[in-house]
């Protein structure tokens, strides 16, 4: 067993077992929606949903698997949200594309990661980003999963004249405010497993409610459906024909998962104390990369959109998971949920809110290390911590802080503090705010 759990990075002088296993149903429960969601975006470009669940299933349990045996780290990786809504809804209903076509695209995309990990260009992208700046990737994060679980609760809806304002008290959120308030009881209390406790308590206050629905014909077990009807069914004929509009929605791929892939382990990572305090450099970073990009590979494969890390990692992260084991035990109850899937899928946004939202306020930690004296340092963290619960995308909020900072930096008289992979990346930023205007 020892032999066995040293293979996840797993040592029993620091770690445990069931904090570990906690950790990770933690994780599992607050990110189960893609199951839900995705087979729901992808059926709007005409794949069939049944085989959408299940490839998206087994993407999501190969990447997290690499990612707890080849990486030993605490993350989960599953079809990505709003990568998967860029698929269906850009490239197929919007473009135009097949989705056979958008497949194709997804694995070259995944190919092309495969292939600047082991160059390691992606870690040297990384390893290039600010130290204050990372910091503000941490504390952006947190404050955009905390809007998520807000708008999935329905206390912050869409209002015309404010963009956003508070819901109306409905079951679900009331459901959702008395989850946050719940939550928050017992990590003051400092309850093990408080965020998981939360989500289950919940859904089971839910049901009364009409918040947690129950199917009336609801049976525990579901035989697997099958892929085979997405499954390798890529078109390649566009890029064969060197289109050049196909090429720059294979960009488009690269450039959204890069970015949200590094948000996300930078933020995860500095919030959890795992980055090295004199580099800040994250432990096992090129295999944690390596793991996405088999994902996302395999997932196209299976017929699934870009798999890339999970933001909801961090709830698992904060419930004390710092292994391989953590992800491990995603990745086998992504397995089991072939079987279960009836189970999983009654756990309602409205019940997940509570983790999404406190953990958010955990990550606003590391906003104690900005550097908020030197505004060419504070302005691009404001930048970054903003726009990425404002533009919904934390790729979007990477750019844009990594863009102020070189402009303000180079304007200042201060270009020298700048590396020259900043400069390169600040020209690829600049050229895609530029091109779809030319």
């Amino acid at each position: 067993m020892k032999t066995f759990l040293s293979l996840l990075g797993f040592d029993a002088q620091k770690h445990s077992v069931k904090v570990e296993m906690m950790a990770g149903l933690t994780t599992f429960l607050t990110m189960s929606y893609i199951l839900a969601v995705n087979p729901i975006i992808l059926g709007d470009a005409g794949m069939e949903k049944g085989a959408v669940f299940s490839a998206t299933v087994i993407a999501a349990v190969v990447a997290t698997a690499v990612m707890a045996f080849y990486a030993k780290m605490p993350f989960a990786l599953a079809s990505g949200m709003g990568l998967n809504a860029f698929f269906a809804y850009t490239l197929v209903i919007v473009m135009g594309y097949t989705w056979q076509e958008a497949l194709a695209a997804v694995l070259i995309e995944g190919l092309v990661f495969i292939l600047l990990t082991l160059l390691k260009v992606r870690e040297a992208i990384v390893n290039s980003i600010p130290l204050n700046i990372r910091y503000s990737i941490s504390v952006g994060i947190g404050l955009f999963i905390a809007f998520i679980g807000l708008k999935n609760g329905g206390i912050v809806v869409v209002n015309e004249a404010t963009v956003t304002g508070l819901g109306p008290w409905t079951p679900t959120s009331v459901v959702a405010i008395c989850g946050i308030l719940l939550g928050a009881i017992l990590l003051t209390l400092k309850v093990r497993g408080a965020l998981f406790f939360t989500i289950l308590i919940m859904t089971v206050v839910g049901i009364p409610f009409g918040v947690t629905q129950i199917p009336e014909h609801f049976t525990i077990l579901s035989l697997p459906h099958s892929i085979e009807p997405i499954a390798l069914k890529m078109d390649f004929t566009r890029f064969i024909s060197l289109d050049i509009d196909y090429y720059i929605v294979v960009a488009t791929l690269l450039f959204m998962d890069l970015f949200d892939t590094i948000g996300t382990l930078i933020g995860a990572s500095t919030g959890a104390g795992m980055v090295d305090h004199a580099t800040g450099r994250i432990p096992n970073l090129n295999k944690s990369l390596m793991a996405d990009a088999i994902g996302t590979t395999v997932g196209a494969l299976c017929g699934t959109s870009t798999v890339t890390t999970y933001v909801e990692s961090t709830t698992g992260i904060v419930e004390g998971g710092r292994t391989g084991l953590t992800a491990l035990t995603v990745a086998g109850l992504f397995f089991l949920a072939l079987f279960f899937s009836p189970i999983f899928l009654i756990i309602p946004s409205a019940a997940t809110t509570s983790a999404l939202f406190l953990v958010g306020v955990m990550m606003l930690r590391q906003i104690v290390h900005i550097d908020f004296i030197d505004f060419s340092e504070s302005m691009p963290c404001f930048m970054t911590m903003l726009m990425m619960p404002f533009t919904a995308s934390i790729s979007e909020g990477i750019v844009l802080g990594l863009l102020s900072y070189v402009f303000v930096k180079v304007c200042a008289g201060r270009y020298r503090e700048i590396t020259a992979t900043m400069y390169i990346l600040a020209a690829f930023f600049v050229l895609k705010y530029v091109a779809p205007l030319i």
